[in-house]
Order: C-alpha cells, then structure tokens, then sequence
C-alpha cells in the first residue's frame, strides 16, 4: 500500500507523537509498505526549529525507508494564543502543498493534536479520493476549557467546529483509551466508525536492564540510590510542584533521590520550585538521546505519572505504556476518576495516589523504598501487561488491517467535502 501520514511531529523529537509515529511508519516499511510522512520542521519540545533544519521552507529526506517531507512552521518559546494561531495556519499551508506531491496514496492517517491539520489532511483525501484516517491523540481544546486555560468562546467554536468537520471527513477515527471513544460517542459520532488502538511501545527495545553498571547511573552519580524517575513534558497540566514538595518531604531519607529529565526551559522553572521548597535531593537533567532511553529508565527504581487534578478525564500519557515495558513500577498521583488511574490500576503495575497531594506522594514512594519485594512485584506485571496489551507488533497489525480494508474498496470521484 501507499500511506500517507500526516503528522505535526516525527523523528528526531524525542518524546510525545513523534516516536509513535516513527515507529508506525518505518514498521510499515518494514513489511513492505510505500510511506510518505508529512510534517513540520523538526522543534519540540523546545518550541524551537532544530540546527540544520533553519532557513528552510521545504525540505525532504529519506530515512529508514520513509519519505519525509518537512515544512516549515511560524514557532515562538513562548508562545501567545496569535503565536499558536500562526503556528497552525502556517502549518496547514505549507503542509497542504507539499502534500499534493508525490503519487495517490492508498489511505491518509492524519495525527491530532495539533487539531487544524485536519483540514489540509480531509482537502488531499477528497483532491486524491482516498479515505482520511483520523488518529486521536488528545482533544487539547477541549482539556484547555476544563482546566481553565482557555476563556475566548469564539475560539472555542471554532475548535469545535473544526473537530466536527474532523470527525465528519474521517473515514475510522482511531483512539487510544476507552475514554475518547465515549467522548466521541457522545458528541454523535457513530460506533462503527470508532476504532479503538492503544499507544504501543517496543517491548524489545524498552525492556527490563539490570540498576548494576547502568551507564545513566554512573554518569549523573546515582549508584547506590533509591531512583524517582519523572522524564518527559513539563506543562502546566503535569504539576511537577507537587513532585518537589513531595521530594522535600523525603529529604531525612539520603538514599532516595528524584532524577526529573525534560526540557531545558521548563527545568528552569523546576529549578525555581526546588530552591523554593528546599528540596536538594533533586537532578535536574537534559533530555537523553533516544537510544539511551531503556538505560535511562532502568536506571529508576519507581517510574513518576502526574497530573492536576481538573485534568480532564481521557487524558492518557504516553509515557505509561514506555514504563510498563521498562519493569520499573509506576506511582501515578492522578485523578482516580481518569483514564491514566485506569491503565495504571488495570495494568497491577503500579499505584495511584491523590494528586496534589505531596505527602500522598511521598507515602507511596516511601513504601516502595521500604518494600523492595512489592515494588519488584509491580515492575514484573507492569512488564507483562506491556507485552500483553501495549505491544507495537499488535498495534502495527490493528493499523495494517485497518488500511488494508479500503484498498478493497475502489478509489471513487472526490465527492463534496462535509459543510
């Protein structure tokens, strides 16, 4: 088949869509698939283009056997609400012409967030006849309401506009939790055009290493340490204060130490809230690079999920599936009413504490510190249920199927595109 993936995030960003998204890809390579990904210049987290990818408006390079086709995109550190209106516009339209490039593909599956690219991805399905796939990753507009963040109702309606003309070009909508598609249902989507395909993660290459000469270890001074692990997004939905309070709780314990890896702009920020707190027993460390990720996470003794707790209730961090596979149990202070407390409890890998609750944190952590034997536990179901339930072999087949069903279906004349 030809696919075509339409997707604001690929390879070489190292957390987020983009590892999903180069996996699936060059897995479909690999089983002799045509792919042809669509993207943005390469920027996050850091909210920056990467070197080697400034100045350009276009740009395409083959990696892995994947065509990638980048374009650029209008980005500001700090973005303002025009900043993310310019960001996505500029997006649409660069990413709109490039994609008419290139021979007809078989399907389009088109990545949401960021939600706007769902109308260059429903424009070339309807210009090529070919069926738009609709891979929801997160509804943003939504969650931003529910936490406050976002007041403007005109531009509330227009996300929602723009996500019902989304959900009414798709051919399948794929969704990741059991919470989008009760979500979906409930905005009048039909059942059977929901497919339900959760995130995966590579059980082989994020598998269980042993702590004993563990090179991240070594080199940020960790060995003999009882290790906190909190790596990925740092945004204002994931409450990284609660984990400093929680750390300074724990100071009277030398052992125990939190090693929190992100982005060097919102580490800053992290920085503030350890000097605040007193809390010593924190490191402060750089994003690592992709394949240091398995030693990275075995190097942990607990794995860190946290949200607010007016997160809103189908968020799933993708970050629970990658912890699973590692072996290492997971402590989650999020919402007991959520889809991240769901996957956590239903997976027996891990516990789920009251968010922004410091001292529950802190408790939960203490008695795993206490309780080797439990926590080694909850590591080996935790890796079970990631090879049973979150493997990407499983998930590639599900997106293999899924595309193959309309190569069966003759390519038709494009049709009027939904008002």
């Amino acid at each position: 088949m030809h696919i075509l993936i339409y997707s604001y995030n690929y390879h070489p960003e190292p957390i987020g869509i983009a590892p999903l998204m180069t996996e699936l890809a060059e897995g479909l390579v690999k089983r002799g698939h045509k792919v042809r990904v669509v993207t943005a210049m390469p920027n996050y987290p850091e909210r920056r283009i990467y070197p080697g990818y400034r100045g350009k408006l276009y740009m395409t390079e083959v990696i892995n056997g994947v065509t990638i086709q980048r374009n650029y995109v209008l980005i500001r550190p700090k973005p303002s609400l025009l900043d993310r209106v310019l960001l996505d516009g500029s997006f649409v339209v660069t990413s709109f012409l490039h994609a008419l490039k290139g021979q007809r593909p078989d399907v389009i599956l088109a990545t949401v967030p960021p939600l706007p690219v769902c109308l260059p991805a429903a424009l070339v399905g309807w210009l090529r006849a070919c069926p738009v796939v609709l891979n929801v990753q997160d509804i943003q507009h939504e969650a931003a309401v529910h936490l406050d963040l976002l007041k403007n109702k005109t531009v509330i309606r227009v996300f929602e506009a723009l996500e019902k003309f989304a959900n009414r070009t798709a051919a399948k909508i794929t969704v990741i939790a059991d919470g989008f598609v009760e979500n979906l249902l409930g905005k009048g989507v039909p059942p059977e055009k929901i497919e339900l395909i959760p995130n995966w993660v590579d059980v082989n290459f994020i598998r269980p290493l042993p702590k004993e000469n563990n090179p991240f270890r070594a080199a940020h001074q960790l060995n003999g340490k009882f290790v906190v692990l909190y790596s990925g997004n740092i945004a204002l939905t994931q409450d990284l204060r609660n984990v400093i309070k929680a750390a300074a709780l724990l100071r009277h314990i030398p052992k125990i130490v939190f090693a929190i890896v992100g982005e060097k702009q919102a580490l800053e920020r992290v920085e503030y809230y350890c000097q605040l707190d007193g809390a010593d027993n924190v490191k402060l460390l750089p994003f690592q690079p992709r394949e240091q990720l398995p030693e990275m996470l075995a190097a942990a003794d607990v794995g860190l999920v946290t949200q607010k707790s007016n997160v809103i209730a189908f968020n799933l961090p993708s970050k629970i599936p990658v912890l699973l596979a590692s072996g290492r149990p997971i402590i989650a202070s999020v919402p007991d009413t959520g889809t991240a407390a769901k996957a956590v409890q239903q997976s027996g890998g891990g516990l789920v504490v009251t968010p922004e609750d410091p001292k529950a944190l802190a408790s939960a952590i203490e008695g795993l510190y206490n309780n080797p034997d439990k926590a080694e536990m909850l590591g080996h179901q935790g890796r079970q249920y990631a090879i049973e339930h979150y493997s990407f072999e499983q998930a590639l087949n599900r997106y293999e199927e899924l595309f193959a069903s309309f190569r069966t279906q003759p390519a038709s004349k494009p049709r009027p595109l939904p008002s």
